[in-house]
């Protein structure tokens, strides 16, 4: 497939324009083809006004239809699999390796959303049935499930170009839960975006759906994103990107006239918590596996362990030696834009020169040192200058992390109790330690959205249980998460109907419970029918 780098609006292609932008190479800087073109406010507008002309039609189509849309998707995805490892290798640096387990897991939600639709017990239908007898006031029908709420924005990310991308889990999930979608293309990726975004185009072609159900629109600034989260008629946006940027976005949705939900999933330095028994019994290894976990792509996952909690020991120096040797005879990675490479550097110069870091290890210069290179750097303090210091909780987006040692339990409880929202918080520990740190348990469940045990929080698994969010700033509603099947119900709300004939109900509240899936019928959950 040649790229035009034209926006895709319904089934037309965007018209050249006079803000034009490309692609770069983060290995050598240079300029990669062909020139993008940023969407017009013309432009804008006909995506959303394509996108509030599908809606009615296809929020109603049945679960069967959309499932087969979402694999339809995931099959044209596959269909250009090569070219679009290519082209994302080279507007990324990635590794062709990690390109396509990305691309297997883009096809794996797609295909987990489909399951969940065609099952169809994810719209929550609840029948309270009338009572005429109930004194002193009859009781009505009530019915109810959960609607979509219609043209959704979604803001491609930098860090992953497929996952969290044109085609990532916020376009599955809002598509899935019956959402047009406009997805604003990052602009460090665009020739990937433009090749999933010509994947969905044919999916709506192929399974005969409204020409609004998607749109793509490029932009190499931001006013673009701006102007849709302001547009009327879109109802909803998702973003994965740096706290700067969503928060102005989340502040430009709250205060429309008619404010809309905005997820989205911002800064997090997910905490790590090593507890003395596992020092103490595995810290060699634990020092190899924190290190590949904090370098892992560079260091920019956003469930990255960047604070690492360590208490003093004589067991301590085995693991610090390893992980300081790690660090040091690390090669420096190539990170994905020029900005993220010197915002990294920038925090990494500030904080070598804080008085209050008392070691700094970094990796060797790579010989052949590219625009966007960023050398591995493990900084190290004590309990004391960290509290007193709490720019240093601030996520630095790359490949370091910060150790923090401690003397007693409870200055660890003080700075858990201190943490603002994360994604993520490990423990490294015993049966014995987590008997003993019940108490800290009890602190990081108000803090993150997923607590991991003896593991490391990079490496996202997609399915039912995952959560993927957390309170702020990770995350803009804490009640969220961004993979996972429970994502979908981010683009929904309840609607009710009351005394409404069984004829004119929707199929998930009709008395023969058509489609078979689980309601809760006067306050029981059952598969039977309701008359």
């Amino acid at each position: 497939m040649q790229l035009s780098g034209k926006s895709l609006i319904g089934f037309r292609d965007g018209a050249p324009g006079n803000d034009v932008f490309h692609a770069f190479s983060p290995s050598s800087g240079e300029m990669i083809a062909p020139p993008f073109h940023s969407a017009s406010t013309q432009e804008v507008e006909l995506a959303a006004k394509l996108a509030d002309e599908a809606f009615p039609a296809y929020s109603r189509i049945t679960g069967s239809e959309k499932a087969s849309f979402l694999r339809t998707i995931a099959a044209e995805i596959e269909r250009v699999a090569d070219q679009l490892v290519a082209r994302a290798h080279q507007e990324t640096a990635l590794p062709e390796p990690r390109l396509r387990s990305e691309l297997a897991r883009t096809c794996g939600q797609l295909r987990l959303f489909a399951s969940v639709v065609e099952e169809g017990s994810w719209t929550a239908p609840r029948i309270d049935r009338a009572d005429a007898n109930r004194k002193p006031i009859a009781k009505p029908d009530l019915r109810c499930k959960l609607v979509p709420l219609g043209p959704v924005v979604v803001f491609g990310a930098s860090n992953f170009p497929l996952a969290f991308s044109v085609a990532g889990g916020d376009t599955a999930s809002a598509l899935a839960a019956g959402n047009p979608v406009i997805v604003k293309a990052h602009p460090a990726h665009p020739g990937t975006s433009e090749l999933v975004g010509h994947a969905i185009r044919a999916g709506v072609q192929k399974c005969n759906l409204p020409e609004g159900v998607f749109a793509l629109l490029f932009d190499s600034g931001t006013s673009i994103g701006r102007r849709l989260v302001q547009h009327p008629l879109v109802k909803a946006a998702a973003f994965t990107g740096s706290l700067a940027a969503g928060r102005s976005l989340f502040d430009l949705a709250v205060s429309r006239p008619d404010p809309i939900p905005f997820y989205g999933e911002m800064a997090s330095t997910n905490p790590v918590f090593l507890l003395p028994g596992a020092v103490t019994t595995r810290g060699e290894k634990i020092a190899s596996d924190l290190y590949a976990s904090f370098t892992l792509g560079g260091g920019q996952f956003c469930t990255k362990p960047g604070l690492v909690f360590v208490r003093e020991s004589p067991h301590l120096q085995d693991f610090l030696t390893v992980l300081r040797e790690k660090v040091s005879a690390s090669s420096s990675p190539t990170l994905l834009t020029r900005g993220i490479a010197s915002a990294y550097e920038q925090v990494s110069a500030h904080r070598s020169r804080e008085v209050h870091l008392d070691s700094l290890t970094r990796g060797k210069s790579s010989e052949s040192k590219g625009p966007n290179t960023a050398a591995v750097a493990l900084f190290e303090t004590d309990i004391s200058a960290f509290l007193a210091n709490p720019s240093l909780a601030s996520e630095h987006f790359g490949p370091s992390t910060l150790l923090i040692r401690y003397a007693v339990k409870e200055q660890i409880l003080e700075c858990a109790r201190g943490l603002v929202g994360h994604l993520t918080a490990t423990i490294q520990g015993t049966a014995e330690d987590l008997q003993e740190h019940a108490d800290l348990i009890r602190i990081l469940e108000t803090k993150v959205g997923r607590i991991v045990f003896n593991g490391y929080p990079t490496g996202v698994e997609v399915c039912h249980a995952m959560v993927h969010g957390g309170p702020y700033p990770a995350s803009t509603d804490p009640r969220t998460t961004s993979v996972g099947s429970l994502a979908i119900l981010r683009f929904v709300r309840p609607l009710c109907y009351q005394d409404f004939p069984n004829f004119a109900l929707p199929p998930e509240l009709q008395n023969e419970n058509p489609l078979g899936i689980w309601r809760l019928v006067d306050g029981e959950y059952v598969r039977a029918s309701a008359c």
